[in-house]
């Protein structure tokens, strides 16, 4: 029924579409570039519910308040305080570890304001976890979603960051 709705929703009403496959693993990172607007997280849970695959994300704990944790936690998420000392990177990794089917949605800029550089704890994540990264894109001004290529990150993270942008720019 949900995803009826939002196919509905995604393809009649907002006039979006899906390219591409999305692949038929059980763990990996999928990395939305750009983040660039609040309708992102609109456009990724009525993908999530179109293509019907459990993908989950992190958000910062003040979303998962008394009033609006209940609706956070009920599409996937999970509160991660930001300020701790804690090694994140190694925190989530051992849930991939944990988890016999683990997808986690991951913006690389890790805001939505403008950067200069990405994020690298998405890249250590798949490292420390072994599992590869789904690059997927959102592009507003042809309103598609891509899913692009299923990358397997080196170690070389220059190397692989410059490869996985390209990616992006090619989509855009």
């Amino acid at each position: 029924m949900i995803s009826h709705l939002a196919k509905f929703i995604f393809f009649r009403l907002m006039g979006w579409s899906i390219e591409g496959d999305f692949p038929p693993l059980k763990k990996f990172i999928v990395a939305v570039f750009p983040h660039t607007r609040n309708m992102d997280f609109i456009i990724g849970v009525l993908t999530r519910a179109v293509i019907n695959k459990k993908i989950s994300y992190v958000g910062k704990k003040e979303l998962f308040n008394p009033l609006t944790g209940w609706f956070f936690s009920a599409l996937g998420g999970t509160p991660i305080n930001r300020n701790s000392k804690e090694n994140k990177v190694l925190a989530i990794a051992q849930i991939f570890k944990e988890k016999d089917t683990f997808r986690l949605a991951i913006a690389p800029e890790g805001t939505r304001k403008n950067v200069e550089r990405w994020k690298t704890g998405f890249y250590y994540i798949a490292l420390e976890a072994d599992i590869p990264i789904l690059l997927v894109h959102f592009n507003y001004s042809s309103k598609k979603v891509s899913f692009l290529k299923l990358f397997d990150p080196t170690g070389d993270i220059e190397k692989d960051l410059n490869e996985m942008k390209a990616y992006f720019n090619r989509a855009s």
